[in-house]
C-alpha cells in the first residue's frame, strides 16, 4: 500500500469497531467516490471537533449551548432522566416514549478504569436538582457492576434533595424465552415485577 492509503487505513482502523480490513475496505470506497464527497467529509471530520461541545446544563453533545433538548419548551423539566453515553439519550428519544429532559454521564463509575465520581459530573446534577422544580430523577444506566454502582452513587448523591429516584427496569426482553436467560436477569426480572 501507498503512504497516503495505508495512512488512512491506520486512521480509520484507530475507530471504535473498525478492524483493518473495514478500514481498508472504507478507504477503497472512498477512493472510487467523488472526489467532493472524500472532500466533504474530510472537511465534516475537520470541524466537528470545532463545533460541538458538551451542553452546560446536561452535557448532551450540541452545536449550540444550552442543546436543544435543555431550550425546548415542550419538555417536561421536572423530570431528569441519567444516561450513561450520548448513544443512550439518542436510542431513548429515538424510541419517543420519554418527553423529559436529560443528563449525560459520559461513562460509568470504574475505579479500575480511572473514572471516579468526579469523571461523571453528578455534582451538576445535584445542582441542577437542587436547584430546580424536579421532582424524579431516572437512573437509566446498563444493568452491570459498573451500571448499578453508578445508579447506587447517584441515589447515594441526590439523597439529601426532596426527589424521586427511580431506576429503570430490566428483565426479560419482550419476545424472549425464559430458558436463555441469565441468572442476573430473572432475578431482575422477578424482582422488578409489577402488578397487573
Amino acid at each position: 500500500m501507498s503512504g497516503a492509503i495505508q495512512d488512512l487505513t491506520d486512521l480509520l482502523a484507530r475507530l471504535p469497531g473498525v478492524g483493518k480490513r473495514t478500514a481498508q475496505r472504507l478507504v477503497l470506497h472512498l477512493l472510487r467516490s467523488p472526489a467532493a464527497y472524500a472532500r466533504q467529509l474530510g472537511a465534516a471530520i475537520g470541524a466537528i471537533q470545532d463545533v460541538v461541545c458538551p451542553c452546560s446544563l446536561c452535557r448532551n453533545l450540541t452545536e449550540t449551548d444550552p442543546c436543544p433538548i435543555c431550550t425546548d419548551p415542550r419538555r417536561d423539566e421536572t423530570r431528569i432522566c441519567v444516561v450513561a453515553t450520548v448513544p443512550d439519550l439518542w436510542a431513548i428519544e429515538e424510541s419517543g416514549v420519554f418527553r423529559g429532559q436529560y443528563h449525560v454521564l459520559h461513562g460509568l463509575l470504574a475505579p479500575l478504569n480511572g473514572i471516579g465520581p468526579d469523571d461523571l459530573h453528578i455534582e451538576l446534577l445535584r445542582e441542577r436538582v437542587a436547584g430546580g422544580n424536579v421532582s424524579e430523577v431516572i437512573v437509566a444506566t446498563r444493568p452491570s457492576v459498573e451500571g448499578e454502582a453508578t445508579a447506587l452513587l447517584i441515589s447515594q448523591t441526590l439523597s439529601e434533595c426532596d426527589v424521586r429516584i427511580t431506576r429503570i427496569a430490566s428483565g426479560i426482553p419482550h419476545g424472549g424465552e425464559l430458558e436463555y436467560a441469565d441468572r442476573m436477569t430473572l432475578n431482575r426480572a422477578l424482582t422488578d415485577r409489577r402488578d397487573m
